[in-house]
């Protein structure tokens, strides 16, 4: 022990040794804070990025599913309502060959026309009997092979749709499926049936997103309201204990880190409102941060190594004591003198390549990192997810390090005629296509330009841009817009579609990056008359005078007055005419595309219900140019005279027809269906039948949906209270109005006529 002090006391004595124990010490301390800072910087950021994809990509399958449950629930629905169903129900003979042809017509026709049913089944509560395709009219669920399920009556409560995983009996798998939603069949308030849908589970889960092609191991479940596994998608073989520990986790939140057996794990869940099932999306992070724990271990190695070089120079000093000046000038010159090359210097210049190679590694990982990051804040300051000035700047001043002071612009390009080429491919080879676009462009522009692209979702890619050389503002303009034009010929060239540019104003101060947003996005909304193709700077837009407003209604109605009389040549010629005028007029682009969605939306109001495998109406016409709205438009115009010139020859229609224009002259009063039927002299049964028959809607439903618009007409156009509206379009009761509108609206009145109020006084540019 004494002797160890007398060597301490030694080392800390000896001006050299000293110097190289700080030197030491502080290069280990230095190599230590940035290995652990950096692998915490890389795994924070990681962790934030990840698991906003995931919840993305789940809600995209819940919502996927959603639809296809709920269109085998209409399937479901359609047979409860038919008459031959009712019939076997009612029917005192059940095994009525008539009928029985009918309802096997019925189920065949709605298995084929549905991608999602494998077979239906219809089962008679009191009765015990099953009709179902192909196994025919059964008397008894003893005759019936696949009847293990009707247990199911005593779960359905106050729902009328249940929806199960079930055991599929041996001998029925052909005609069976795992998956059942189940519907009540109610007679006269009497539940009295139940039509089970046996749904395919490789379509309804044929268009969930597998897990990407990456080093990440994921997987993606689907858990019933039993907490049985439905489906799951994963490229890796999880443990078991892992997933169920993570659903415990995930019973009292939607989203968990959780440590199973040394891994890390992120755990993601949402649950449908439809079904009541859990999406789940469990991520393995170890395969993420393997390689940042691998660079933190290994300077850590290099920084004890550092430490152990130190001690073993102070060991050496003390050992050759009469020559250490001469020895650290051979260590520090060794290659610059020919002939000495001590095997200490070989291993300090070792030692200092790994050095610099891990470092550089490192650093390539922070730099792809801070570029998802930097898009990242894009994408929140456009959707305005992060609105504060202090927050913006100091996520700017993180993930843009070395962009400079000089101005920047924003430029959103856009997906010509997005719909027509959203069908041309599916949902992996159009993000496959965005990507490249993007990686186009970001070539292009490097490296004499600063540049951080940002997909925005569906047609729009947002590109932020800095001039790397000190040149004039305008100068930069210049050149930034030959360099964008070029590259939508490269993209049109290579990729087959054609992209437009909206261009802001530069700007200097960040927290200014949504204005310069929208700015881009309201140029390019100009291309409806420009065309496709262009690149269209907001400082040549800005300036757009109007002219007077759109006599939007007067115009939507002659059209739809001229279908309805199904009078091709006028109906054509009014809509020449809003095209004409729109063109003469050249009012904002947004007040044009809105006027042309209420007009797309009006004409399909008038598409009779059962016309569900209609092509739909274009979606975006913010994507399309002028001439190509109208184009579209004429062709569903002339489909509709067509057919209403048919109806106009039905007494049926004629009589439709007749009770509708009876509600329309009385809303403010508070008729029914028996003043209704009345108006025309038939019964009220027969005339509920007649206006189902050709309109896919109920009377009372029809009458409310008329009450409801003239009652939003109202709230918009004038100020009257709201009880005063509701007796203006038939209710006597103001709770009774307030319920029926927000049925209808999803909104209480008082609201609507506040935010629609709002989106009128706001400016349309």
């Amino acid at each position: 022990m004494q002797s160890l002090k007398k060597w301490i006391k030694y080392n800390l004595a000896h001006t050299q040794a000293r110097l190289v124990l700080i030197l030491t010490f502080s290069v280990f301390l230095i190599i230590l804070a940035v290995s652990m800072t950096s692998y915490y910087t890389s795994k924070s950021v990681l962790q934030e990025e990840l698991s906003g994809p995931q919840l993305q990509m789940l809600q995209l399958n819940m919502s996927v599913i959603d639809e296809s449950i709920k269109e085998s629930d209409q399937v479901a629905i359609q047979v409860g309502l038919n008459k031959s169903v009712y019939q076997f129900f009612t029917s005192a003979d059940q095994n009525s060959i008539v009928n029985i042809s009918d309802m096997y017509q019925l189920l065949s026709t709605l298995i084929s026309n549905s991608k999602y049913v494998k077979s239906i089944y219809i089962y008679d509560i009191q009765k015990g009997s099953f009709v179902a395709i192909p196994q025919g009219y059964s008397s008894s669920k003893l005759n019936f092979i696949d009847s293990e399920w009707i247990g199911v009556e005593k779960e359905f409560g106050d729902k009328m749709t249940v929806i199960q995983k079930r055991d599929v009996p041996e001998g029925a798998g052909r005609n069976a499926s795992d998956v059942t939603l189940f519907r009540k069949i109610m007679i006269q308030g009497e539940f009295r049936g139940i039509v089970a849908v046996n749904l395919k589970d490789e379509e309804l889960f044929a268009k969930l997103s597998p897990p990407s092609i990456n080093n990440v191991s994921r997987i993606r479940l689907i858990i019933d309201t039993q907490d049985d596994v439905l489906y799951s998608s994963s490229n890796y073989d999880f443990d078991r204990e892992a997933i169920r520990e993570a659903l415990t986790v995930l019973k009292e939140e939607g989203s968990g880190d959780l440590t199973y057996h040394n891994r890390k794990l992120l755990v993601n869940q949402l649950e449908s409102p439809v079904t009541g099932w859990k999406y789940v999306s469990i991520v393995e992070q170890d395969s993420l941060l393997a390689k940042s724990k691998k660079v933190r271990d290994t300077v850590l190695l290099v920084s004890i190594a550092a430490l152990a070089v130190g001690g073993a120079t102070i060991f050496y000093i003390n050992a050759a004591a009469f020559r250490p000046v001469r020895r650290l000038k051979q260590l520090f010159s060794v290659y610059d003198r020919k002939g000495v090359a001590g095997a200490e210097g070989i291993n300090l210049e070792k030692l200092a390549g790994e050095l610099v190679s891990n470092h550089a590694h490192l650093s390539q990982l922070v730099r792809e990192t801070m570029s998802e990051a930097a898009s990242k804040l894009l994408y929140d300051i456009y959707t305005a997810n992060l609105t504060g000035k202090r927050d913006i700047q100091e996520k700017w001043n993180r993930y843009f390090t070395q962009w400079s002071s000089a101005p920047i612009q924003v430029a959103i390009l856009s997906i010509d005629r997005y719909e027509a080429w959203s069908r041309t491919y599916t949902d992996a080879d159009r993000s496959l296509m965005k990507f490249a676009l993007a990686n186009i462009v970001a070539e292009l522009f490097e490296p004499q330009w600063r540049i951080v692209c940002a997909d925005f979702g569906k047609d729009q890619t947002a590109i932020l841009l800095q001039s790397r050389e000190d040149i004039p503002i305008a100068k930069a303009k210049e050149r930034m817009e030959r360099k964008l034009a070029e590259a939508i010929q490269v993209v049109f060239h290579l990729l087959k579609f054609s992209v437009s540019a909206g261009i802001s104003t530069p700007l200097t101060e960040m927290t200014r990056l949504r204005q310069a947003m929208l700015e881009a996005e309201n140029a390019l909304a100009y291309r409806v008359y420009q065309g496709y193709g262009q690149i269209i700077q907001f400082e040549k837009v800005s300036a757009h005078e109007v002219g007077e407003p759109l006599p939007a209604e007067q115009l939507l109605e002659e059209l739809t007055l001229a279908i309805k009389a199904g009078d091709e040549s006028a109906a054509q010629a009014t809509l020449n005419a809003v095209f004409e005028r729109l063109r003469k007029q050249d009012a904002y682009p947004s007040t044009v595309v809105s006027f042309l969605e209420a007009a797309a939306e009006r004409i399909e109001q008038l598409r009779p219900a059962e016309e569900t495998d209609a092509e739909p109406f274009v979606e975006q016409f913010d994507t399309l140019r002028l001439e190509d709205i109208q184009e579209e438009l004429q062709r569903r115009v002339a489909a509709l005279v067509q057919r209403f010139y048919r109806l106009a020859q039905s007494k049926d229609f004629i009589m439709c027809q007749q009770m509708i224009d009876y509600m329309q002259q009385r809303l403010d009063e508070p008729i029914g269906i028996p003043e209704i039927a009345e108006s025309i002299g038939i019964s009220s049964s027969l005339a509920s039948q007649v206006f189902k028959q050709e309109t896919g809607e109920t009377i009372y439903n029809y009458l409310t949906q008329l009450r409801m618009e003239r009652a939003a007409e109202l709230l918009l156009k004038t100020d009257a209270r709201i009880s005063d509206i509701a007796a203006m379009v038939g209710y006597q009761h103001e709770n009774s109005f307030i319920r029926s509108f927000r049925k209808f609206k999803d909104i209480t009145p008082g609201k609507y006529r506040d935010v629609m109020k709002t989106r009128i006084d706001s400016p349309l540019e």
